[in-house]
């Protein structure tokens, strides 16, 4: 289910902005208070800005498999990628950028947490702010009684709100890249090739049916992690898996519960770090 009146007008101009500024600048004006988010995923590496209405003012994306599981596999590479990134986007909006905040799948160790600020810092920002994925999904949705789902590349993480509190979180070694293995296997495919097929649209029905088993096992992961918590009135997924056509209506048939994809789910993340930029003390 993707119907508008599921995400908040703010949330889904946000994610519309965020996708705009890809090709686009909104230069901020002189004295504006920034906030930058850096997600360093396991397919991608996206770094947003938001101006003081805290909508996307640039934003920098590059593919990348600089990081498996929520751990940096490519020091150096993670590093010369986001540098340029921060770069570019200093180049943009004519300004220097000096903080941002961070995102970790849920659960990993302190050492993890530590190698993606490593990175960041030696991109020339300072971190104010480590959160795990789910959560500052959360933030951007404005979400109350509800579960946040990031599909990754890797990892599935789920936070769970009480009264817009998070009360739990949990994360599986479950993501987009497992869906790639199997249409590797079933058509015959390089990795490359398999990541290519999920975003072709013409190929959507054979990817849908070939990865369903592993859209089914996300769901029953979800399913494991929530059974007996009470009052969840709907699942949020995001993350750019949860562009297949047709996962939600899976999540929904086995969680029994109002399942939505919101507008670009891949950009929800990004923006919800950028958004617990705390910034620098004065």
């Amino acid at each position: 289910m993707s119907a508008p009146d599921t995400v908040t007008k703010a949330a889904a101009k946000a994610l519309n902005r965020a996708v705009e500024t890809l090709t686009t600048t909104n230069r901020p004006h002189a004295g504006d208070k920034l906030r930058v988010g850096v997600d360093l995923g396991t397919a991608s590496i996206i770094v947003t800005v938001l101006g003081p209405a805290g909508l996307p003012l640039a934003t920098e994306m590059q593919v990348a498999q600089v990081a498996r599981d929520g751990l940096v596999v490519d020091y150096m590479g993670a590093v010369d990628i986001t540098r340029r990134l921060v770069k570019q986007l200093d180049e943009r909006l004519g300004v220097e950028l000096a903080s941002a905040a961070i995102a970790m799948p849920p659960g990993v160790d302190r050492s993890a947490s530590r190698a993606h600020q490593h990175v960041v810092e030696a991109a020339g920002l300072n971190v104010s702010q480590v959160v795990d994925e789910p959560t500052a999904a959360g933030t951007l949705l404005g979400v109350k009684d509800a579960v946040v789902v990031d599909i990754g590349g890797g990892t599935t993480g789920l936070s769970v709100f009480r009264n817009g509190e998070v009360v739990y979180v949990a994360d599986e070694p479950t993501g987009g890249t497992h869906m790639s293995l199997v249409l590797m296997g079933r058509f015959g495919l390089t990795f490359e090739q398999a990541e290519a097929m999920k975003q072709d649209p013409q190929r959507q029905n054979d990817v849908r049916l070939a990865v369903r088993p592993v859209m089914e096992k996300m769901a029953t992961i979800v399913e494991e992690r929530i059974t007996g918590r009470s009052g969840i009135e709907r699942v949020y997924l995001v993350g750019g898996t949860s562009e297949l056509p047709g996962i939600d209506t899976v999540f929904e048939d086995i969680l029994g519960i109002e399942t939505v994809v919101p507008p670009h789910p891949m950009m929800v993340t990004p923006v919800g770090i950028a958004m617990n930029d705390i910034g620098e003390e004065d």
